[in-house]
């Protein structure tokens, strides 16, 4: 059967991981999952990410993250769906908990946190939430 929402299906796979306190994720590869690790990585929520394999065998490989406070990430969350798309203006793209969490953008630049789509003056479909 089809996956219809991708995204999602990372997103819960991490949150998974994060509540069985897993060290690395596995799930099948594409290059906007790719991206959005990458911005996991860049902003500090998790410590690493791998693309293995080849063609439709690629394989994506997430390594959590935890500190001794808690988890890398307290909470992730969907927020463009397949079935209700979000799209915003650079104006109205949200400060998630006043700065200390990010938003993830799908834009004309490429997947971008928050502050980077700020910072190119561009909006675009919000992805998700992380804090």
């Amino acid at each position: 059967m089809a996956m219809t929402d991708p995204i999602a299906d990372m997103l819960t796979r991490i949150r998974n991981g994060q509540t069985a306190r897993l060290d690395v994720i596995r799930m099948p590869a594409s290059k906007m999952k790719t991206a959005i690790a990458s911005i996991l990585k860049d902003e500090g929520y998790i410590r690493a990410y791998k693309v293995g394999g080849e063609g439709a065998k690629r394989t994506l490989s997430i390594q959590l993250k935890y500190t001794p406070e808690g988890n890398g990430i307290e909470h992730i969350s969907r927020l463009s769906k397949p079935g209700l798309r979000r799209y915003v203006a650079v104006s109205e793209i949200p400060f998630v908990r006043n700065g200390f969490g990010i938003a993830i953008l799908s834009t004309s630049r490429g997947v971008v946190s928050d502050r980077q789509a700020r910072e190119f003056g561009v909006g675009g479909e919000i992805l998700c939430q992380i804090w």
